[in-house]
Parts: C-alpha cells; sequence; structure tokens
C-alpha cells in the first residue's frame, strides 16, 4: 500500500503563487522512482480535473492541462519521495481540492487520466480569492 499526504494549499490572493508538496510512503512501497505521479483537482460537484503528470524515474516526460501550462509546474525528488506542484497566476477557477496521485509505471509517460492512478491522497484545499 501506498499513503500518499499533500500539503502545502491555503488561501491566497488572486496573482499569487502556492506549492503544494506530496510525500509518498508505504510498507509495501516499492521504490519511488518506479511511479509516475500526478496532480488532479476537484470541485463540490464536480469530477476529478487533471491538472499535471510527470512520468517514473527522472521525471523526463510531463503532461499539463490546457489551463495550467505555463503557471503550473510539476516536478519530483525521488531522493525524498516527494512530488511537488508550483502554482503561479493563480486565479480564482483554481480554487479546488488538490490531489496528488501515483501509479506503478515501466513506461515513460505522464499519464492523464484520473483511471490510470491506483494510489490517491487525501486532498488539500486551495482557494483563490479574487
Amino acid at each position: 500500500q501506498v499513503q500518499l499526504v499533500e500539503s502545502g494549499g491555503g488561501l491566497v490572493q488572486a496573482g499569487g503563487s502556492l506549492r503544494l508538496s506530496c510525500a509518498a510512503s508505504g510498507r509495501t512501497f516499492s521504490t519511488f522512482s518506479n511511479y509516475a505521479m500526478g496532480w488532479f483537482r476537484q470541485t463540490t460537484g464536480s469530477e476529478h480535473e487533471f491538472v499535471a503528470a510527470i512520468s517514473r524515474s527522472s521525471g523526463s516526460t510531463t503532461n499539463y492541462a490546457d489551463s495550467v501550462k505555463g503557471r503550473f509546474t510539476i516536478s519530483r525528488d525521488n531522493d525524498k519521495n516527494m512530488v511537488y506542484l508550483q502554482m503561479n497566476s493563480l486565479n480564482p477557477e483554481d480554487t479546488a481540492v488538490y490531489y496528488c496521485t501515483a501509479r506503478y509505471s515501466v513506461h515513460s509517460a505522464a499519464y492523464s487520466r484520473a483511471t490510470d492512478y491506483t494510489y490517491w491522497g487525501q486532498g488539500s484545499q486551495v482557494t483563490v480569492s479574487s
């Protein structure tokens, strides 16, 4: 089993920045670098929306939703078992609960479908005020 714990959410004014962090751990957790990672977000009554993804190992492949391209950056630190989402130029439409996701992968792919992922964190609230 893999546990994912998000942190770094909060309240920010429009135009501001936040950095979300996700710590991965688990008793049966294999090498973190073997996992492709992603970020999704969800608002009340809506489905999970893809935000960003990064491939296994060095994270050479990344993928972003059109709505966040140029503003958000996903990265990973395999030594610390961490994945990050740097969010800049935030606007009220970015308000949501943000979830960290993981899946064991043998391919260097950055997956964008919620069904691609096996493990999900509990979520971190991000609120952007206008």
